[in-house]
């Protein structure tokens, strides 16, 4: 079988996937962390991560698919991030959820045909109740870093994941058991909230990712300005890694996740009806935010701006919002970034 798992993951390279591990549906390793991380809240609102059925699945992925022997880990390579945004750079592209699965489609299908029968499988990008670094991390593709992020010592950690639970027994690959973080600590001290923790976990309350996509809510006052410029994710993390400074160029983007267009002129995107929105981003990860979320953050960005005399030209725009958009989400947020405007100049 190994020299059919060679061939699968030279199809997994045709497809588009930089790294394919195999590895075991056993429970995962770090299932207590996780559970540590939901009782003390860090999940924040994503209350779906901490369902009671979503957590038996997570705990035992043999109860998602039962005739499950073997689950193959790909990663899917997109630009590099900055330090500035405005939105994440895997998130420029089209959205992965339309691009990853597919392909794995294409990826057991090939694998169908080379055993000779059919092969029960459930596909998974971010979407279902798995431990993904977890998985990965087993699958041999890297260690998870301290910035809780999956990173390969050839390759950085600027790529998303995919699995494909199969019930064909494959050789698992060895787990990277090594930690090449060392003492470094450039994500802890790069975060502007603070949200990376020194136990090797992340308050997902405080993480600029979430407050942009995750939380529905108003931001809270005391994280606002230390959200940036950032609109939709962050790299900042991922950015300041030396893994990803020293490796992440030796990856070659996928087609579908490059740079749909220049970053957008944030003052006037405040004045994008929902179906303006909707077109914009029709196919892309930024519809997650939906167009509240998104002009909220828009309007936070705005008034924390570098150059104040610059900025003093977004008051208008932030205050046609803050007067007349539908959502009082949007207006709250742009009268607080007008005002903020004002106090700094």
């Amino acid at each position: 079988m190994s020299a059919l798992s060679d061939r699968l993951k030279a199809r997994a390279r045709e497809l588009g996937f930089a790294l394919c591990g195999i590895t075991t549906p056993d429970p995962p390793p770090h299932l207590e962390a996780y559970e540590r991380w939901l009782a003390q809240g860090r999940h924040g609102s994503m209350g779906y991560l901490a369902a009671e059925r979503a957590r038996e699945r997570r705990a035992d992925p043999r109860l998602i698919l039962p005739d499950c022997k073997s689950i193959v880990v790909v990663a899917l390579p997109h630009s590099p991030g900055d330090t500035r945004g405005p939105i994440a750079a895997y998130a420029l592209g089209d959205d992965y959820h339309d691009v990853i699965p597919p392909r794995l489609v294409k990826l057991v299908e090939w694998l169908a045909t080379e055993v000779g029968r059919p092969i029960a499988h459930k596909i998974y990008t971010d979407t279902g109740p798995l431990l993904e670094r977890e998985l990965a991390q087993r699958a041999g593709l890297g260690w998870i870093g301290k910035n809780t992020l999956l990173i390969n010592p050839k390759a950085g950690s600027y790529f998303l994941l995919g699995e494909a639970l199969l019930d064909l027994d494959l050789p698992p690959d060895p787990p990277l058991a090594a930690d090449h973080c060392g003492s470094c600590t450039r994500c802890l001290d790069a975060c502007p909230t603070g949200a990376i923790l020194p136990d090797r976990m992340l308050d997902a309350r405080r993480c600029i990712s979430y407050l942009t996509i995750e939380l529905k809510d108003a931001i809270p006052m005391d994280l606002r300005q230390q959200t940036g410029g950032w609109v939709f994710g962050c790299d900042i993390c991922q950015a300041v890694c030396p893994w990803n400074l020293r490796f992440a160029e030796s990856l070659t983007p996928d087609a579908a996740l490059a740079p749909r267009a220049p970053a957008p002129d944030l003052a006037a995107e405040l004045s994008l009806s929902p179906e303006q929105f909707n077109a914009k981003f029709k196919g892309s990860p930024v519809r997650r935010a939906k167009r509240r979320g998104y002009l909220r953050n828009v309007a936070v960005a705005l008034g924390n701006g570098g150059d104040p005399a610059r900025r003093s030209l977004c008051v208008p725009a932030l205050e046609r919002a803050a007067a007349t958009d539908p959502e009082a989400l949007v207006r709250e947020h742009a009268r607080w970034a007008a005002d903020k405007i004002k106090r700094d100049a």
